[in-house]
């Protein structure tokens, strides 16, 4: 795991062995769980789109969701819940600003 000083964590939908991680919707799944975890708590409504804290989107052709760490000052179990969901799929964990093109290339 990364240390916690990086900002965003990059889950990315490929294992160590580099197998793609399905099912290929993964990352909008694990999103729309969190989507009630946000600034100012849910809302009515705030199930219809994704957190800021919780983004997926694509990085190198493969899924991947973007964490912010501000998450786990809100909600500390719903930040072990995307953490652990990471370590016992085996996915590719890194610090998504580390990329130059941002968190989604």
């Amino acid at each position: 795991m990364l240390p916690l000083t990086f900002k965003e964590w990059l889950i990315l939908g490929r294992n160590r062995d580099g197998k793609v991680f399905r099912p290929s919707d993964w990352a909008e799944r694990l999103a729309g769980v969190m989507s009630q975890f946000r600034p100012g708590g849910p809302q009515p409504g705030s199930h219809l789109g994704y957190s800021p804290w919780c983004v997926p989107g694509q990085r190198d052709g493969v899924s991947c969701v973007v964490i912010h760490v501000d998450l786990r000052d809100y909600d500390v179990m719903a930040w072990d819940f995307c953490v652990n969901f990471s370590r016992d799929n085996d996915l590719e964990v890194r610090d998504a600003r580390a990329q130059p093109d941002g968190p989604f290339a």
